[in-house]
């Protein structure tokens, strides 16, 4: 029986493309989920919510870790995991510390959430990060893709927050919502989900099930 958490860790493969009972090819990206440990609890009455702490099991895992760090996996008297994050749990059963969770946890699930961090595109100006139109390109527009005016100078004289402009663009968090499962693996703790999710090849990623699924 899975223990009752809400998702797991995982890394991207990569994308390749699978075909469907009706022939169609289904482009898919291959996500190598888990295996993960239970390696710490929140609890109501200590932290105020409840949650589990879960780590990615992986090769040379515990390698580099300061003694603080390896501190409660000696406690609890569990091998050191470098990546650990925190999911929420389902249901009231009491989960131990040292629990495995692996992929079969969404053998039953159709649609998961995956988040992760972006592939970072260095600076970008307005059209390509904002997908501003831009002005005209004909001969001597002298306005090709400005950003335009950023604010009146006599009131406010200030540039608002938020203002949308050229700057760092990629890198940031994402989730994608309502990817649809399209085959597990259990042996190899492997799963495909249809489409693309964020990061390169290689990427950590927290794998949930979806809070807003689809009708399957």
């Amino acid at each position: 029986m899975a223990v009752s958490v809400e998702g797991l860790l995982g890394r991207k493969v990569g994308m390749t493309q699978v075909f469907s009972e009706e022939g169609d090819a289904v482009p898919v990206t291959v996500l190598q989920a888990g295996p993960c440990v239970v390696v710490g609890k929140r609890t109501r009455a200590k932290d105020g919510y409840e949650a589990v702490q879960l780590g990615l099991v992986e090769t040379a895992a515990g390698k580099g870790l300061t003694k603080p760090r390896k501190g409660p996996f000696e406690k609890n008297k569990i091998a050191p995991l470098k990546t650990s994050r925190e999911f929420r749990q389902l249901g009231s059963e009491d989960i131990g510390i040292g629990e495995r969770v692996m992929v079969d946890l969404f053998s039953e699930i159709s649609f998961v959430d995956v988040i992760g961090i972006g592939k970072g595109k260095g600076f970008a100006g307005v059209v390509k990060r904002h997908h501003f139109s831009g002005g005209a390109a004909s001969h001597g527009s002298m306005f090709h893709r400005a950003p335009g005016s950023i604010g009146s100078s006599a009131f406010p004289s200030r540039v608002f927050r938020g203002m949308r402009m050229g700057g760092h663009m990629g890198a940031r968090r994402v989730t994608v919502k309502n990817l649809r499962v399209v085959r597990i693996d259990l042996e190899n703790n492997l799963m495909m989900v249809k489409g693309a999710v964020p990061g390169a090849r290689g990427t950590l990623l927290m794998i949930r099930k979806a809070r807003a699924a689809k009708k399957a």
